[in-house]
């Protein structure tokens, strides 16, 4: 096999990936293909040989074709959402298991996108969708997506989390009781220390998601009330210490040691259960984390 034909067979193995971060972006079929061709286009116009990470760097220049899109879409007031639910042949229903990939970031993307969600990232901000798209659907690190956005890694954090409370409107309206709410956090530091695993999962919603970043833009995804019961109980020690504060206005929880702050957990809680949990462990981020800390 000669240099071009084992590049071809490389971008064919993140083709669906490419195809599935394009569709979310642009929720359009067609214009999601153009975003993937072009993608190898300039890959074939690029000295290969110099990309270190081929799959982010294809991530990078799909994200970027995309963005341009959306610009040029706003510009001209077009609506191109396509009507109806997803077909059979689009990347959500198409996606198969990569090799080396993260199988629960996998079960991420192999979900379908609804209609609803699709109308709700129209009405966002390009640079938001991305940084939501990206962030959110498939755990690209903030420091890659600020390249894209030519922002901050900070910022580009801050266009995600503006996204997601707005994509959350559209779905059922997290509790408003902010005592309801201290109650289940509670409950579920509680267990966690405890080792409880049965309550753990009691206050989980079977498909939580948990995604967590820390330093030098690692990101993992968990799954699934029992995965996430089980990562909650290994991390409990280091959450001795916790105290309840606000992060972008939802509950959150506060670890330090030795007097130092640790990790912020994030927590999004519908209907008296936890549907995600998002935890911050990067030293560099943490101090600019927009915290309010409450009383015990």
């Amino acid at each position: 096999m000669d240099g071009n034909e084992f590049l071809a067979a490389r971008f064919e193995e993140d083709r669906n990936r490419l195809k599935a971060v394009a569709y979310r972006m642009l929720g359009s079929d067609s214009e999601a293909e153009d975003a993937v061709q072009e993608a190898w286009i300039r890959l074939g116009r690029s000295d290969s040989a110099a990309i270190g990470n081929l799959g982010g760097w294809l991530t990078t220049v799909v994200g970027r074709v995309c963005l341009d899109i959306l610009r040029s879409r706003r510009t001209r007031r077009e609506e191109p959402l396509e009507t109806g639910e997803p077909d059979a042949h689009r990347p959500g229903r198409t996606l198969g298991p990569q090799p080396g990939a993260d199988p629960e970031q996998q079960a991420l993307m192999a979900d379908s996108v609804g209609l609803a969600l699709l109308v709700v990232l129209e009405t966002l901000d390009p640079a938001e969708r991305l940084a939501f798209v990206l962030h959110d659907m498939f755990a690209v690190p903030f420091d890659e997506i600020a390249r894209i956005v030519d922002r901050s890694p900070a910022a580009a954090r801050q266009l995600a989390s503006r996204a997601r409370r707005r994509v959350q409107g559209a779905d059922p309206v997290p509790d408003p009781d902010a005592a309801r709410r201290r109650e289940v956090v509670d409950a579920f530091l509680a267990a966690a220390r405890s080792g409880d695993f049965d309550a753990l999962v009691a206050v989980l919603d079977p498909d939580v998601v948990a995604r967590s970043e820390g330093a030098a833009g690692a990101a993992s995804l968990v799954r699934g009330a029992a995965n996430v019961a089980r990562q909650a109980i290994m991390f409990a020690p280091y959450g001795r210490s916790a105290r309840f504060a606000l992060l972008d206005g939802a509950p959150a929880v506060v670890s330090e040691v030795e007097g130092r702050r640790f990790s912020v957990m994030r927590f999004t809680i519908e209907r008296g259960k936890v549907v995600e949990l998002f935890v911050i462990n990067d030293p560099a981020q943490l101090p600019g984390l927009d915290l309010i800390l409450l009383g015990d």
